[in-house]
C-alpha cells in the first residue's frame, strides 16, 4: 500500500502568476524577494484600489504565467512509485472570497496540463488543510502543516524566511529548499 503525500501548489510546485498580474496592474516590477509576508496586497493601497485590483485579477489566469519549480515534474513522477499524491491547494482568496470560484478552474486546468500523470480525482481544493491525515505533507506555510501528518516539510519561500529552526524543530517540521532534496528525503 502506498503512503499518502499531500503537496501544495503555490510556491511549492510553481510560482503562481499573482505577482505578474499585480505588476501589470500597478505598472511596477516587484519580485518575491521584495516581500516578507505571504499577503502582499498592501502595496496596492486603499481598499478602493484593492477592489479595482481584484476585479483586474479575476480577468486574468495567474497560471498562464506560472513558473514550475526546478525538477518538480521529474521528482513528482518518481514519487508516484511509492506515494499516492494528493495536490492540496487553497483556492479561496482573501479579498475575493465569494468570487474565488474561477481560481478552482484555473488551478485544476493548470494541474492537468502540467502533470498528466497525476490523478485529477486526487486534487483537493481547500483552505483547511489541517483536516487531512497523511504520511507526508509539503507546504510553504507553517499554518498549513498542522494536521495529523508524520513528516512535515516546509518548502522554502520568500514569506517563510522569518521562521527559525527552533520554531520548526518544536513543530516537528523540516525546511526543504528544492525538489531534489525532497526526493532524497522521501525516496532515500
Amino acid at each position: 500500500m502506498k503512503k499518502k503525500l499531500l503537496v501544495d501548489l503555490d510556491y511549492v510546485i510553481c510560482y503562481p502568476g499573482f505577482l505578474t498580474i499585480l505588476n501589470k496592474f500597478l505598472n511596477t516590477n516587484y519580485k518575491e524577494k521584495d516581500f516578507t509576508e505571504y499577503i502582499i496586497d498592501d502595496v496596492i493601497g486603499p481598499q478602493e484600489k484593492k477592489e479595482e485590483f481584484y476585479n483586474f485579477y479575476l480577468q486574468h489566469n495567474g497560471y498562464d504565467d506560472a513558473i514550475l519549480m526546478d525538477n518538480v515534474k521529474e521528482v513528482l513522477k518518481n514519487l508516484t512509485s511509492k506515494y499516492d499524491i494528493y495536490i492540496c491547494t487553497a483556492c479561496v482568496m482573501f479579498g475575493i472570497e465569494l468570487r474565488s470560484g474561477k481560481l478552482y478552474m484555473d488551478k485544476f486546468n493548470y494541474l492537468i496540463k502540467e502533470f498528466p500523470f497525476l490523478d485529477p480525482r486526487k486534487f483537493i481544493f481547500t483552505n483547511s488543510k489541517n483536516l487531512f491525515n497523511a504520511d507526508v505533507q509539503i507546504d510553504d506555510r507553517i499554518q498549513h502543516l498542522q494536521g495529523n501528518v508524520k513528516i512535515k516539510l516546509l518548502y522554502d519561500a520568500y514569506h517563510n524566511q522569518n521562521i527559525d529552526d527552533k520554531a520548526l524543530n518544536k513543530a516537528n517540521i523540516k525546511r526543504v529548499k528544492g525538489w531534489k532534496e525532497i526526493e532524497k528525503i522521501l525516496l532515500g
